[in-house]
């Protein structure tokens, strides 16, 4: 009889155990699941303040979405650059002013600016090829990001993507013409999330 009072206690602290495990679990989830909807009201929010800066802008090869937890401002090459330059366009320096007002005020964003180029190779000049194109291009955009408002440069990664993340595939005019552009993906930092699964 005593024998099983034992075990019955010793199963009984058993399920005592798991079901504190369970309850702490579920808290966890709960709090995961509150900065997650966080998450994605400071994402809506980010995403409504960029396309009020950047309003008069959007009828210039401009477009600004949000998927997958991240805003993108996607400006085509006619906004920003001249064809196989590097040197930003007066107008392109207004909107890129306009963005980095609102970076300024957003300081937990990340950055990454991304070149991308068509599939036509360059000829002649300083620039090697798409690669070095969509590079150099990305750093302007960093280079106007830094000067005009107080966005600190550890939170901004330029990179080239040069011709191979193309949005259309059509060896076309039309589909080179998406393909070269500036994409400026703004993601939110994961601290608290990470800090949680620790």
């Amino acid at each position: 009889m005593l024998r099983k009072e034992d075990s019955l206690k010793v199963r009984e602290k058993n399920v005592n155990e798991i079901s504190d495990k369970l309850r702490w679990r579920e808290a966890k989830v709960a709090e995961l699941q509150r900065i997650l909807d966080s998450k994605d009201s400071v994402v809506k929010a980010l995403k409504d303040n960029v396309t009020k800066a950047l309003l008069g802008f959007n009828n210039n090869g401009l477009t600004i979405e949000q998927k997958n937890g991240k805003v993108y401002v996607s400006l085509e090459e006619r906004l920003l650059f001249a064809s196989g330059s590097t040197v930003v366009d007066p107008k392109g320096e207004e909107a890129l002013k306009q963005l980095a007002v609102v970076l300024e005020k957003n300081t937990d964003i990340n950055v990454l600016i991304e070149g991308h180029t068509d599939n036509v190779p360059i000829k002649g000049g300083a620039i090697k090829d798409n690669w070095d194109l969509s590079v150099l291009r990305a750093t302007s955009v960093v280079r106007i990001l830094t000067k005009n408002a107080n966005v600190n440069p550890i939170r901004l990664t330029p990179a080239g993507r040069g011709e191979y993340s193309p949005i259309e595939t059509a060896n076309t005019a039309e589909a080179r013409k998406k393909n070269r552009r500036i994409e400026v993906i703004l993601t939110p930092k994961l601290d608290e999330i990470f800090q949680i699964l620790e």
